[in-house]
């Protein structure tokens, strides 16, 4: 039964790596218009590509979800040499597949934030007009 750890090991790191392959990295959007001057056409265009922007980043977040939990990270504790290597070879994807995730939250909260503040700029503006 231990001979088919190392193989079942692999084949998952196999898939998992390939499988991070197909998780599309989405084109971030242009940067905001400033809410000062931007009109109401072009705030409408920001906000649909944010949209845009958010729902493929969404996506992309889910498929890495999808991979992380397909990895499998055991106990290493009764393994041999072979299959704690290839037990570490998984942590150590799935630890990138965690870092990736966690760089593309921050970037789309810091894409969308910035969208929002040139929003409420323009939202204070027309308020005043």
């Amino acid at each position: 039964m231990k001979s088919w750890i190392p193989l079942t090991l692999s084949l998952v790191l196999c898939a998992a790596v390939h499988a991070q392959e197909s998780c599309n990295y989405p084109r971030p959007p242009d940067a905001p218009p400033d809410g000062n001057t931007a009109t109401k056409d072009q705030m409408i265009a920001a906000r649909t590509d944010f949209n845009r922007y958010n729902g493929e980043m969404n996506t992309y977040l889910d498929c890495l979800k999808v991979k992380i939990d397909a990895i499998t990270v055991a106990d290493v504790k009764g393994m041999t040499d072979d299959q704690k290597k290839a037990n570490d070879q998984q942590r150590k994807v799935k630890e990138k597949l965690v870092q990736q995730n966690n760089a593309a939250v921050d970037e789309l909260q810091a894409n969308v934030g910035r969208f929002n503040e040139q929003l409420k700029i323009f939202k204070a503006k027309q308020q005043k007009s």
